[in-house]
């Protein structure tokens, strides 16, 4: 106070004939200081003649002239904020001012209409150019190089004026002199001009972008000097994402103001404050006070919600995964869930494994998406079809005249009907993460399940950007599976290959290092699992015992490695037989 001769304290507010008014005006005008210590505005000042804009004391005490010490907050190391363009000699100065004494009653009461008074549109230097309505972007410097030009009433139609050097998005933030202004304080940054000026109406600091899309491309070093930052986009879910990617750069000091849930889409401060007119001070008030500090994690809330939801759907349920139909291979593992990768030599009957084991899941409403590099969709379709009917491929083509046999294929192809409606297969040799991801979702959509079994056939067939980058490429994948596993509720089954020993052989006692070409596999997998044929693959017998594989398990996060089951391949109905 003893900077301001006069000052007297009502409330929270300290009210004083404005010091920096001598020089601009003949009048003083009165200056008022909010001093709520809880309000995210404490310390912030300005005149209610607008004679200057308003600020936090570090302004204050630049404008006053106080000696730096004696600036609350002073940091001597403190540098301002620096542009790597040049400023060019030439500005829009004069062109501004020719624009400001155009505007006429007519413009200043479509302003009017929105709550902003002919002083506050004054304030920002808004023009008029017989046509369109004139904004100007002043820069650091106190000069302004491009301005913004639209119709009113229709925001669409606009463009920019001035130096085409600065009509790139960097340069998108109006009424950026005001971000000096709150050092050490608080600011609103909004969507739109007309936004702003609603705003700067109530006596709030602010600036504007002009779009949402203009937020990925602002340097959070900026804002660096700001305590609390509210970003307040108009109502859209697209304007609410840019504003949490901000967010995530800005820190805790971010705070994201949300809409009323029966806000009309689109919605604008500008209209907001033609609905709620005498009220919207309040309004405005209400949801700045409403709004949290910016976190990326879940609410206690939401955490708490979520696995005590998680633990309700697992009661009653006799393993912690899903039924594979294999009992011993679900008492090893306890049923599936996570990550499970499957090595095995060529031909050992890997993808017909997990043919049945996806299938068989399809059969009972789980959702299952199949990526398939290796065998083609009709091959997945066919085999399926046939250990469900029990009838060899050559029986289905040649079409038997046993009625049994045409019985048996008739309902085998009305439950493959009924399976194919939680049963996808994808063969799309450009899938990425983001393509899974999606295609998840879709599926969890139209089955309403909010689970997901995905088969991956192989790891080593997924798409990469080249060959050279395979090794990388397969650790990357397994990071996006981790990801997807957590955040989508989705159990893998993985099949991979294995490296050959000495010899160019397969090792015969499997461990995690036969698995080729990762080494993370061992730090992503749930599960892995190892099938090894009791013979050669490639050698033809018809002896029972040639036709048997050993599934062993070799690494678990939760289960004790060893050997789970021995298997017998059902030939020619695709089919295995856990022994």
């Amino acid at each position: 106070m003893e900077n301001l001769p006069g000052a007297k304290l009502e409330a929270d507010i300290l009210k004083a004939p404005c010091p920096f008014c001598e020089t601009a005006r003949k009048t003083k005008g009165t200056l008022v200081a909010y001093l709520d210590y809880e309000s995210y505005f404490h310390g912030f000042f300005r005149c209610l003649n607008r004679c200057i804009p308003g600020g936090f004391p570090h302004y204050f005490g630049e404008r006053l002239g106080l000696k730096p010490h004696e600036i609350p907050g002073y940091d001597p190391e403190d540098e301002p904020y620096a542009r790597e363009a040049p400023y060019p000699p030439r500005n829009l100065n004069g062109e501004i001012k020719k624009y400001v004494s155009l505007m006429g009653d007519e413009q200043y009461a479509y302003f009017g209409r929105m709550g902003a008074s002919k002083s506050t549109v004054e304030e920002k230097s808004i023009g008029y150019n017989g046509r369109y309505f004139v904004y100007p972007y002043f820069l650091e410097d106190g000069n302004c190089y491009a301005a913004r030009c639209v119709l009113p009433g229709r925001e669409e139609d606009q463009f920019w004026h001035g130096d085409k050097d600065f009509f790139s998005e960097q340069f998108h933030i109006y009424n950026v002199q005001e971000i000096e202004r709150c050092k050490d304080g608080s600011l609103l940054v909004t969507e739109g001009e007309n936004s702003l000026l609603t705003l700067s109406e109530l006596g709030f600091p602010g600036v504007a972008v002009t779009s949402f899309t203009d937020l990925e491309l602002i340097d959070a070093e900026r804002f660096r000097k700001i305590r609390n930052i509210f970003l307040w986009m108009n109502n859209s879910p697209e304007a609410y994402m840019a504003a949490r990617t901000l967010a995530n750069r800005l820190g805790y000091r971010a705070r994201i103001i949300h809409w009323p849930r029966d806000a009309k889409r689109g919605a604008t401060l500008s209209q907001l404050a033609v609905q709620t007119g005498k009220g919207f001070r309040s309004v405005v008030a209400s949801m700045i006070k409403s709004s949290r500090s910016y976190s990326p994690f879940s609410s206690v809330e939401k955490e708490h919600r979520q696995f005590l939801t998680s633990l309700e759907r697992k009661k009653g349920r006799g393993l912690a995964g899903l039924n594979t139909g294999f009992e011993k291979l679900d008492r090893s593992l306890d049923g599936i869930r996570g990550i499970n990768i499957m090595g095995g030599q060529p031909k050992a009957g890997k993808s017909c494994f997990f043919m049945q084991v996806s299938t068989v899941m399809a059969g009972k409403k789980i959702p299952v998406i199949y990526y398939d590099f290796e065998n083609g969709r009709e091959k997945i379709y066919t085999r399926t079809l046939c250990r469900l009917s029990r009838l060899s491929e050559k029986e289905m083509r040649e079409g038997s005249p046993d009625q049994n046999a045409r019985e048996r294929l008739e309902s085998a192809e009305s439950e493959f009907k009924n399976l194919l409606q939680y049963f996808r297969v994808v063969t799309d040799r450009k899938l990425s993460p983001e393509i899974m991801r999606r295609q998840i979702d879709f599926l969890q959509h139209e089955t309403r399940k909010d689970h997901t079994l995905v088969v991956v056939d192989s790891l080593h067939k997924l798409p990469f950007k080249n060959l050279s980058e395979r090794r990388t490429g397969i650790d990357e994948w397994l990071r996006h599976m981790e990801s997807v596993r957590d955040e989508q509720n989705v159990s893998f089954l993985v099949i991979s290959e294995l490296s050959r020993g000495d010899g160019g052989r397969y090792d015969r006692k499997p461990d995690l290092g036969s698995f080729k070409e990762s080494g993370d596999i061992e730090y992503s997998a749930d599960n892995a699992l190892i099938f090894v044929p009791s013979s050669d693959p490639f050698r033809q017998s018809d002896s029972e015992e040639e036709r048997k594989s050993t599934l062993w398990l070799v690494a678990s996060r939760e289960n004790s490695p060893g050997r789970v089951a021995e298997y017998l391949l059902d030939y020619p109905y695709w089919g295995f037989k856990e022994l």
